[in-house]
């Protein structure tokens, strides 16, 4: 960046990082999973990034470098395979992070046009013209990337405002869909808890402020104040959506249209056109979410390349541009055809979980440097590693695909850091 950049600019970082692709994404997923106890899902994943982002706001104020996550990681555990594994784990996450936005995108263009008359080719053009697209405009301007998405946090958040206005406007006239909010057609505890962990994606966001701290202006006082607000904002957004959504339909109806459920509860206040604004809303935003996700994966996978966690190939540039934005374009492009939305969403969220611990645990442990409260570090590193674990064992009696793809995704990274590696040392001897 050039010059420096104001508090309220560090909240749009976070906001719109956070208010991309997801909600509209896993909104529907979070209905089928909670019923009524939707707001109260949202509530739970909320409280685990606010906690988490007092870690990134200390971790920041102390080591403000653009690396963010990886930095702190390879600050605390030097450069080994941990660390190296880890970081791989990060990059991986947001190639499935741009497989959810991109499955947004593609569920919402099916709703408004068909290309070809048939629904689930429809949704598999979109997924991946909208991440080739996404690709060219990276390699063509990066310029044009921040933006498009300048632009689109700004629509989004009218859009999205007045959705709110607008729908308890409607419930005050139309209440009969309220009592679906009551708490006898809450999910049980630790369902409410899952479907909060399956849908953490729409929280992960926050964290690309870590990546704008250096630039930040009184950065001493401003550091904490551009986290909460951000991660604040967005919670009592997302639990006024789930709100006015689950009182706006029934379940079933909900159910029928999970991959496009906000637009469905637009319709019985606003008609088609409030449909169409909607759809037009998210595409709009997952197509923000994916180019400035292009951007940041291809970043994070050429700065783990360049601390040798990664072959130095990936530090080559191909149209001037790291050849790791092409080779994360491609891998979510496969990704997103090949596997659901419950799957994906559960590998992302599972990823961001166990990365948050980890970088809790390092607010814990670095906590005198930080002149942090270590209980909050501690608490929020256990919850972490808690919902991670209970997210992968509900999920495996109903979606065990998606359990095994997280795993599978974990496993890999740390076995390819390992490869990677004992390579790297046979051929220095």
């Amino acid at each position: 960046m050039n010059g420096k950049i104001s508090l309220k600019d560090a909240i749009s970082i976070g906001i719109g990082g956070m208010v991309g692709g997801g909600i509209f994404a896993v909104l529907g997923l979070a209905v089928s999973l909670a019923k009524g106890g939707t707001p109260i899902a949202f509530l739970f994943a909320g409280v685990i990034a606010l906690l988490t982002a007092y870690s990134y706001a200390k971790l920041s104020k102390k080591y403000p470098q653009d690396g963010g996550t990886v930095e702190f990681v390879n600050n605390q555990f030097g450069n080994g395979i941990f660390s190296g594994g880890i970081n791989n784990l990060l990059w991986i996450s947001y190639i499935v992070m741009l497989s959810l936005y991109a499955s947004a995108f593609g569920s919402y263009g099916a709703e408004l046009i068909s290309l070809t008359g048939t629904k689930s080719l429809d949704i598999h053009i979109y997924q991946s013209s909208i991440l080739t697209i996404a690709l060219i405009i990276n390699y063509l301007s990066v310029k044009l990337v921040s933006k498009i998405e300048s632009l689109s946090v700004v629509i989004k958040l009218l859009i999205l405002i007045s959705f709110i206005g607008v729908g308890f406007y409607g419930l005050s006239k139309n209440p009969e869909n309220l009592n679906q909010l009551s708490p006898e057609n809450w999910e049980n505890p630790i369902l409410l808890l899952s479907g909060g962990m399956v849908i953490f994606v729409a929280y992960e966001g926050f964290e690309l402020i870590a990546n704008s701290i250096s630039d930040l202006k009184d950065r001493e006082k401003n550091t904490e104040k551009a986290f909460f607000i951000a991660v604040g904002f967005v919670i009592i957004l997302y639990i006024l959506i789930a709100i006015v959504t689950v009182g706006a339909l029934p379940f079933k109806q909900i159910a029928d249209a999970q991959d496009y459920v906000l637009a469905k509860a637009a319709e019985p206040i606003l008609g088609k056109i409030g449909f169409t604004v909607i759809t037009i809303t998210a595409l709009i935003s997952t197509f923000s979410a994916i180019n400035a996700t292009v951007l940041g994966s291809g970043r994070v996978n050429y700065d783990i390349a360049e601390d040798q966690e990664l072959p130095k190939y990936l530090c080559h540039k191909f149209w001037g541009k790291p050849i790791g934005f092409t080779l994360t374009a491609i891998l979510s492009i496969i990704l997103v055809n090949l596997f659901n939305l419950q799957s994906i969403s559960t590998a992302g969220s599972a990823g961001f979980l166990l990365i948050f611990s980890i970088v809790n645990y390092i607010g814990y442990k670095k906590h005198k440097e930080l002149k942090s409260k270590k209980w909050i570090h501690l608490m929020a590193s256990i919850l972490c590693l808690i919902a991670f674990i209970t997210l992968l064992v509900q999920q495996f009696s109903d979606n065990k695909m998606g359990v095994l793809i997280a795993l599978g995704i974990i496993l890999f990274c740390f076995l390819l850091e390992f490869i990677y590696k004992k390579t790297l040392s046979l051929l220095r001897l």
